[in-house]
């Protein structure tokens, strides 16, 4: 049971409204409960807005759906429910990508969930054609508004059958957030991501890497000489990751940060 929580909190300006969240969101078992209260109460705009989050997040509701948006390389993207969170480790592929194509012109962020990796591509090459796509309808939505300050374009379908042909041939960064989780092994996730995020975004099939295969079976079609494609992926599965981008025709090595716990497989058409 999620801890009881009065209907109505004083002004959240008041020391005891900050003080009666971090309580409730301590008995939820947050374990960040200080940082967490500043960001409800600097989002909620009426005290029952107040309530209805804290009673959102002890039950279980990751904090970024609510209070609607999650930080990702100093840019603050947009999520809604059925969305994709994205995690801080992706930002190490972004930072991949950008070390090996500095001056990228063309980039396409495949799989896009809510676009934090081709907003924060785009934020960092100025000037850069930015292109997204996602099979999920509502990833789709969320994209188009993260991406609208950079002029991206968003397109709804089934990885490369989305994209427009005009790009095959022509692109620098190739970023690709596949799910990689194991069928199996999706009930196995911690509950924010197994019961608020939407499957299709985690599964990867038998042993995780179906997607992963698909984007580098394909993707050298669509790179331009000397671009790259990037997909996150697990210590366990990097191996096979790293031979399903050789099998592809691309150069291919796996790239790893310690400290973000990331391992991204990088392939480069020759």
């Amino acid at each position: 049971m999620p801890p009881s929580f009065p209907p109505s909190l004083p002004g959240s300006s008041l020391p005891g409204s900050r003080d009666s969240v971090v309580a409730a969101l301590r008995a939820a078992g947050c374990v960040f409960a200080e940082d967490e209260a500043e960001l409800i109460l600097a989002a909620a705009r009426t005290p029952d807005e107040v309530s209805s989050m804290v009673t959102r997040r002890a039950t279980g509701v990751p904090l970024e759906l609510v209070v609607g948006w999650a930080e990702f390389r100093g840019l603050r993207i947009t999520v809604a429910p059925g969305v994709f969170v994205p995690r801080r480790r992706t930002e190490f592929l972004v930072e991949q990508a950008l070390a090996h194509a500095p001056d990228a012109s063309v980039v396409v962020d495949l799989c896009c969930g809510s676009g934090a990796v081709g907003a924060a591509l785009a934020a960092a090459l100025d000037g850069a054609e930015l292109h997204a796509a996602d099979i999920d309808p509502a990833a789709v939505r969320c994209a188009r508004h993260n991406v609208a300050a950079f002029a991206g374009q968003v397109h709804a379908g089934d990885l490369f059958t989305a994209l427009p042909e005009r790009l095959r041939g022509r692109v620098d960064i190739l970023a690709a957030n596949v799910p990689y989780v194991p069928s199996e092994e999706v009930g196995l996730l911690p509950a924010e991501a197994r019961d608020h995020e939407p499957l299709v975004a985690l599964d990867g099939g038998t042993d995780g890497l179906d997607v992963l295969r698909r984007v580098a079976a394909e993707a050298p079609r669509w790179l331009a000489p000397g671009g790259c494609v990037l997909v996150e992926t697990s210590e366990r599965q990097s191996t096979a990751a790293v031979d399903a981008f050789t099998h592809g025709g691309l150069t291919a090595r796996l790239l790893t940060s310690e400290e973000l716990y990331a391992n991204v497989v990088i392939g480069v058409r020759a």
